[in-house]
């Protein structure tokens, strides 16, 4: 994709990778428009990188999505470029049988992208150029057992991206996307933020930044942090899958939510 001279949605823009990716893009002279369900973050955020423009919107909700979006074509009839990042991740028992989580999750990581996209697209295709990227995770080839439906959300999200690509060939229109691998930002908590066994966020944002510039035709933009889990298929996966959740579960089995 083009670096420069896009206007661009990301969506989960004001913390995290999102906020990263905002302020990255910003500085390279895009139009940057930051979106999420938290006004105050978002304000803040915008406030900070002067020129930076927020909106509020929750992609877990339908019609949070359509009320942004007549906003965004009203005041930015030239997007061109939407990043999907707005995501949930919680830790589930499923051995109890309340399902709200995994309602949540589906609702805010995969539906809310196939419905922005949707609701985004005949303004998207007006343009003679952009892009739409998603942002998976490496969980979705290897998933982490503690999160079943977060996992189970990015790798739908990585199938369904796979299938737009296909369909936008004819368009100006890419398909791009990102694998982050366990990052230090706030998606569970405090407690990832500090991880030493997270990837730093700084770290993480300038290798993405550096392979969307010098692989202006990539489909899949994978730091070498998380190429063990994208490839994870090709050594001894069932016995990669059971030492990985054996010992996270181990070390994390008090933040496990009871049986209902």
């Amino acid at each position: 994709m083009k670096m420069t001279g896009n206007t661009i949605l990301i969506t989960g823009g004001g913390t995290g990778i999102g906020r990263g990716l905002a302020e990255a893009f910003h500085r390279l002279g895009n139009t940057v428009i930051i979106a999420g369900r938290r006004q105050g973050v978002l304000r803040e955020t915008a406030q900070a990188n002067p020129g930076m423009e927020f909106v509020g919107l929750d992609t877990g909700d339908s019609k949070s999505i359509d009320s942004a979006v007549l906003h965004l074509s009203d005041r930015f009839p030239k997007l061109n470029v939407v990043v999907h990042n707005a995501g949930i991740m919680q830790n589930e028992n499923l051995q109890g049988s309340n399902t709200d989580i995994a309602k949540q999750t589906i609702a805010t990581n995969l539906m809310g992208p196939i419905l922005l996209t949707s609701a985004l697209m005949p303004g998207l295709l007006e343009q003679p150029s952009g892009a739409i990227i998603t942002v998976t995770s490496g969980l979705a080839y290897l998933p982490l057992a503690m999160t079943p439906t977060y996992c189970a959300t990015k790798a739908a999200l990585h199938s369904w991206t796979q299938s737009l690509r296909y369909q936008m060939q004819s368009t100006g229109l890419q398909v791009i996307e990102l694998v982050p691998p366990y990052v230090q930002t706030e998606l569970m908590g405090e407690r990832q933020k500090q991880d030493p066994n997270a990837m730093p966020l700084t770290e993480y944002l300038a290798e993405t930044m550096h392979l969307l510039q010098t692989e202006p035709h990539g489909t899949e933009i994978l730091v070498e942090r998380v190429k063990p889990l994208r490839f994870a298929e090709r050594g001894d996966y069932d016995e990669l899958f059971k030492t990985r959740n054996d010992g996270l579960m181990k070390a994390r089995a008090a933040e496990m939510p009871g049986k209902d």
